[in-house]
């Protein structure tokens, strides 16, 4: 959230975290001999079948008769903004075995790799090739290894490579096998509306199946699922089957769920949907200051912006109201706490909003963090608040080196933020209101890329809300992740997409109730979120921030989301008719902007 015009923050930060990918790489200098018995795995690895086989991240791959380095056919992949075109393909291998993998090349910064292998992932580059060069690598799968993507890439901001004969030679693996039912399916968080579900995952599988009554309702890619749609107080019989490419195992063993008895939305009493939005309290920006008395009805959350600390690592956290000199009509303290009584009165809540743009918070020590602690409490208590949001950007959050499984974190200014929030939780019980705000790179971002990554290298903010947000999931009323100020970014289809449109509001939020392996590992999955617990955030006007989405747009991503209508080209995995709502950067520029926003959402949900 920012106090000023729209900036280019996150095309900066992936801007860093492309140039910190660079990893140096080499051309081998000849390739070892093949067995025998080995073979060349790599389906249509000179393209003469066009793209057979071959997937190539946001439509940046295509076939050409010219250049060519042998037959009649090449790969042509043009980098585009944050895509560096790559193109892969899985491949069926052996366990404990070696592979060598080549191509002939051409171009500005191509690469040649291999994930997955169980063992030592690879990758080799030649920066500059005017002409058709061979890269080659080799690598060992590991010992329960199966399959394996082999790719080609460019990198981005660069011109267009090429590839031809690209071969993957070594032992041929063992058929696909149909993998075997899951097992230990149990349901988990049950509301008026939905059930959590997870199961044991099965060897072999690329996904599984949710089935309710026997009647299939989801597909996912993790080891869990929400259902959603359900009646209060009502049982449900639900089985999970798993797929490869061999087919679908049979169904598990079943699992009964019983709703919770309905009445109001659930979620420290919000609204079945809410709408949420910043006020600007202690600065004006340019959307001009707005009285806490003024701010309309259709507002259900009011995050005020913002609780700043008195240094980055010191955790003691201030909040004031905006000076007479920057915002004449400001309120006085008094007058601000009444309406803020008046709001909740009516069923409003109102939370102190810590960080935003300027606000960098790192509780990298234990006194620090207890500094939080007390002094987010007084202000909690000197307003009479309902509660906390967390708008931590910038630098606030980090992952140290080594610190790579969002499951167990180590890093410092990780441990030390979910410590001292379960404590305010604990202190102000079930009716306490936690809300979360972080950019896509933080959250949507870790399932290409997490903290500085295997090799060292990589931007650490990478990802690194997900072990707060994990850590707090049964704490957490409500996310709203930022779907603005934000570069593209790849989705659950492996397809990047970008903001502005309903496309990336579908794609940002089936990932969050969806859930997601990070940085791709299956073995580390990011739950999904109830749907209670998401809304959707965008900026109120042109002027707020970058992604700007009209009306109409906006209709047509809740149209998607909560009833699989107007999605486009993205195949969402679920319907989520219990989605919480919208918020937005911010009731000021809301109002400035002549209410669109609000109006717009109260139209949508008959507010």
């Amino acid at each position: 959230m920012e106090r000023t015009g729209p900036p280019a923050r996150f095309s900066g930060l992936l801007t860093a975290l492309s140039a910190a990918l660079l990893v140096a790489g080499g051309l081998a200098a000849s390739a070892p001999s093949a067995a025998a018995a080995d073979t060349d795995l790599a389906r249509n690895g000179g393209f003469e079948a066009g793209l057979d086989g071959w997937s190539c991240t946001g439509g940046s791959g295509a076939v050409v008769s010219t250049p060519t380095h042998g037959g009649t056919s090449a790969l042509k992949a043009t980098p585009a903004g944050s895509d560096n075109a790559e193109c892969s393909q899985t491949v069926t291998v052996k366990p404990d075995s070696t592979y060598t993998l080549s191509a002939w090349v051409q171009g500005s910064y191509v690469y040649l790799g291999a994930s997955g292998t169980g063992t030592t992932d690879v990758s080799t580059w030649t920066q500059s090739s005017p002409g058709w060069t061979q890269l080659t690598t080799t690598f060992k799968t590991g010992a329960a290894t199966t399959s394996v993507k082999i790719y080609t890439h460019g990198w981005y901001g660069t011109p267009t490579y090429y590839a031809d004969d690209l071969t993957l030679v070594g032992p041929g693996g063992d058929p696909v096998a149909v993998p075997a039912p899951p097992a230990g399916l149990r349901a988990g968080t049950t509301t008026s509306s939905s059930v959590t579900l997870s199961w044991t995952g099965s060897t072999g599988a690329a996904g599984y199946n949710v089935y309710q009554g026997g009647t299939k309702v989801l597909s996912v890619t993790g080891t869990s699922a929400t259902v959603t749609g359900l009646a209060a107080s009502t049982a449900y019989s639900f089985q999970v089957t798993a797929t490869n490419s061999a087919g679908e195992s049979a169904r598990s063993t079943a699992v009964t769920a019983t709703t919770t008895a309905g009445g109001g939305g659930g979620g420290s009493g919000l609204p079945t949907h809410a709408l949420v939005g910043y006020l600007h309290s202690s600065f004006a920006n340019g959307s001009g200051y707005t009285r806490m008395a003024d701010v309309p009805d259709s507002w259900d959350v009011i995050d005020l912006a913002f609780g700043e600390p008195t240094s980055v690592t010191s955790g003691d956290i201030r909040f004031s109201l905006c000076p007479v000199t920057e915002c004449p009509n400001v309120e006085s303290v008094a007058e601000f706490k009444a309406a803020i009584k008046a709001k909740q009165a009516a069923g409003k809540k109102v939370l102190i909003s810590i960080g935003g743009q300027n606000g960098q918070v790192q509780l990298s020590t234990t006194a620090a963090r207890d500094t939080f602690v007390s002094s987010v409490s007084k202000i909690i208590d000197d307003y009479g608040l309902d509660g906390l949001d967390i708008d931590f950007e910038g630098h606030s959050l980090s992952l140290n080196t080594g610190d790579t499984d969002f499951r167990n974190p180590t890093t410092p200014v990780i441990v030390n933020l979910i410590s001292a929030v379960k404590t305010l939780k604990a202190k102000y019980g079930d009716k306490f209101v936690l809300t979360m705000a972080p950019e896509t790179f933080f959250v949507q971002l870790g399932y290409q890329y997490y903290g500085s990554g295997p090799w060292g290298g990589q931007d650490p903010r990478a990802g690194a809300y997900l072990p707060v947000i994990h850590a707090l999931r049964d704490d957490l009323t409500l996310l709203h992740v930022q779907d603005y100020n934000s570069g593209s970014i790849m989705g659950l289809d492996n397809q990047y997409h970008s903001m502005g449109g309903a496309d990336f509001h579908i794609a940002m939020t089936d990932m969050l109730l969806t859930g997601f392996p990070v940085t791709g590992d299956t073995t580390k999955v990011f739950p999904a979120l109830r749907p209670e617990q998401v809304s959707v955030g965008l900026p109120a006007s042109t002027q707020a921030g970058n992604g700007y989405t009209s009306p109409s747009e906006v209709d047509k991503a809740l149209n998607c989301l909560t009833k699989k209508t107007d999605c486009g080209s993205y195949a969402t995995h679920g319907t989520w008719p219990g989605l919480r709502g919208l918020m937005t950067w911010s009731i000021n520029w809301d109002r400035f902007n002549n209410g669109e926003f609000s109006k717009n959402f109260d139209a949508y949900f008959g507010g």
